[in-house]
């Protein structure tokens, strides 16, 4: 058109919307074709930028199409050419199957790219749909086989294959499609159907309804509302081919105000279903590893947490999202004797069942490196030199924070390797990170890894977690803590345990590319004052004829007289043992709590050694230890900063 609106040139659609007769627009003021269509080109000519508008056109058969109508200010070409007006209306329904180029673009070149990254096989199925229905048919499902989505469905019935519809889509808006074809359903269809017949062939099947054609297929399935909703309909199902059989087809039906599909579809069709056949089982591959890495994740994650009875932990665990694959992200609270716990989060990593792996092969170890008593320095060091072993084969490394918690004393001793530091809430104090000792992540090896101790107030709240809690690609690690700290800001540690792991979530679950999430919140307290006792006593042989009669003394209070004389014979022997071969003063300590410890700390490192032999080859010394292990339920010996301690444990009555 020229600066006055008037229209110069036009296409032929344009006269066909607009007018209905091929000249019909030649001469015409844009503004007489299009109402409201003056404005856009005044502010288009006058800016010198495009401009658009969303208008109601009136058709020459009298109805009115909402309109998208962008005006293009042009320079040069044909005298007086000022502008060019492009319109968009809706495709009239009854030709929207009409074009095989724009269908071939619809469905091969806009839409799957786009839904390609998708490896949800939920939402590829709903994706897969939303490109058929608007561009293809007007109602369609997607079948699969139940043995491919399912490892523990049979891969075959009697009658046939047995499919699951993963999605279904219609544009006329009834509900009755749902009805009639729910998703999610397992079903096995009639022989002699369309459907068997293009699982069976590996072929696409086109099928007209015309006549009693829906009438006879919704008798043969037993489902009457098939036969309203097919009636005069074009079906055509297109096979999906992966791993050299068929494991599923797609259905799309035309309704009788549509041309049926033709031979032209079928290729169209075909091209679709084979690229959308890739994807499938990209989806469906990845899906069974995340599930199988998850199943093994979660079989390998503790199912109960131990501790002392004054101490409370609570833990959470959060998969990593969708998008993500799962990860290594592990915890663990171990009551250790003496009313000790030991408290462990750690963070394998890498993605996948390798990690999901080696993450348990790392609880087996800090298991045992706790059974053994080690020092948290001494045993991330262990779990180090397992992780360089593992490293032989493939490259492997991951961070750990473990904390040991004496409810006696109120002590802990803390050790990192890699690892984000634990958070320290102190009640009615501020919340501050613990600054343990940099070390190296488990598997690198490039330092010592050296342990802090302190002592916590009654009450403190001590949480470890792991990276995905705090990090993520939208926000800087830093914000991330500085949002932990306020979680336990004021108050915090008199809130429910569940109450803060849920207030610390919050915000991580919207994350789409969300790492999984280990974290582990304990509140310490010590145990009763009357729960336990300690005595120091002398390195000399009448220290042990005290013992024993302090420990008498001791269990009658606690109306613990079924336990005194084993407990006597116990402390005789350990007493005995650490005058005789550690020298010094020795410590004696009684602790009731879930059993009854006897521990002996003394100064020397040297752990003793249990002699075996006949009766007649026992030296004199080390039958001690013997008795020990005899009377007590269990016994060990553990290293601390000054010496060792050795204790055993007998059950309360």
């Amino acid at each position: 058109m020229d600066s006055s609106g008037r229209i110069l040139q036009f296409d032929r659609n344009a006269a066909a919307v607009l007018s209905g007769k091929p000249d019909g627009l030649l001469g015409a003021r844009l503004d007489e074709v299009i109402a409201g269509a003056w404005a856009p080109l005044l502010e288009a000519l006058a800016g010198g930028r495009e401009r658009t508008a969303k208008l109601s056109v009136e058709t020459p058969s009298g109805g009115t199409l909402d309109a998208v109508v962008t005006v293009h200010p042009m320079n040069g070409g044909a005298p007086g050419l000022a502008a060019l007006a492009v319109v968009k209306v809706p495709v009239p329904l009854a030709d929207r199957f009409v074009d095989p180029a724009v269908i071939r673009r619809a469905l091969l070149d806009d839409a799957l790219p786009r839904i390609g990254a998708t490896l949800d096989l939920d939402l590829l199925a709903r994706g897969l749909m939303d490109v058929l229905i608007p561009h293809f048919c007007n109602s369609g499902a997607l079948l699969l086989l139940e043995s491919l989505l399912d490892a523990d469905a049979p891969p075959a019935v009697a009658d046939g294959c047995l499919l699951r519809r993963l999605a279904i889509g219609f544009d006329d808006g009834d509900s009755a499609w749902d009805a009639a074809f729910p998703t999610g359903e397992t079903l096995v269809y009639p022989q002699g159907t369309p459907y068997t017949r293009c699982m069976r062939t590996g072929e696409p099947v086109l099928v007209g309804f015309g006549g009693d054609g829906a009438a006879e297929l919704a008798a043969v399935w037993r489902r009457p509302p098939v036969a309203d909703l097919l009636k005069g309909a074009s079906m055509l199902l297109l096979p999906l081919h992966a791993g050299g059989g068929v494991v599923g087809f797609f259905v799309c039906c035309r309704n009788v105000a549509h041309r049926p599909f033709d031979a032209y579809d079928v290729e169209i069709g075909m091209q679709f279903a084979s690229r959308a056949s890739i994807l499938i089982e990209s989806a469906r591959r990845y899906g069974r590893e995340r599930a199988t890495a998850l199943t093994l994740q979660r079989s390998l994650l503790p199912t109960g947490l131990s501790a002392p009875s004054p101490v409370e932990v609570h833990h959470r665990y959060l998969p990593g999202s969708r998008l993500i694959e799962v990860g290594g992200d592990w915890y663990e609270s171990i009551a250790l004797p003496g009313a000790r716990v030991a408290l462990v989060v750690g963070d394998v990593a890498g993605h996948g069942v390798k990690a999901a792996v080696t993450m348990g092969r790392l609880r087996t170890a800090i298991h045992t490196l706790a059974g053994l008593e080690l020092p948290p320095a001494e045993a991330l060091e262990r779990l180090d030199s397992l992780m360089r072993t593992l490293g032989e084969r493939e490259p492997h490394f991951a961070t750990c924070a473990y904390v040991v918690y004496d409810a006696v004393s109120g002590r802990c001793e803390a050790a990192s390797a890699g690892h984000l530091p634990p958070l320290l809430a102190p009640p009615g104090g501020e919340p501050r990170y613990l600054d343990v000792p940099p070390a190296p992540p488990l598997g690198v090896g490039d330092g010592p890894i050296v342990s802090r101790e302190f002592t916590v107030e009654d009450g403190t709240l001590l949480f470890l977690y792991t990276d995905g809690l705090v990090e993520n690609r939208a926000r800087d690690i830093d914000d991330g803590l500085a949002r932990l700290r306020r979680t336990f800001g004021s108050g915090a540690a008199a809130r429910p345990l569940e109450e803060l792991c849920q207030a610390a979530l919050d915000g991580v679950y919207d994350d789409q590319h969300r790492d999984d999430i280990a974290m582990l919140v304990a509140r310490l307290r010590r145990i009763p004052a009357d729960h336990h006792a300690t005595w120091e006593l002398p390195a000399e042989p009448a220290a042990v004829r005290r013992a024993r009669g302090l420990v008498r003394d001791r269990l009658a209070r606690w109306d613990l007289h079924e336990l005194a004389d084993s407990t006597a014979l116990l402390v005789s022997e350990l007493v005995t043992n650490a005058i005789r071969h550690a020298g010094g003063r020795v410590t004696l300590r009684l602790v009731r709590e879930g059993g009854l410890v006897c521990e002996v700390f003394d100064r020397a490192d040297g752990r003793p050694r249990v002699h075996h032999g006949g009766e007649d080859e026992m030296p004199e010394t080390g039958r001690g230890l013997h008795v020990v292990g005899r009377l007590a339920q269990r016994w060990g010996v553990r290293r601390t900063a000054g010496g060792k301690v050795v204790w055993c444990e007998q059950e309360l009555p």
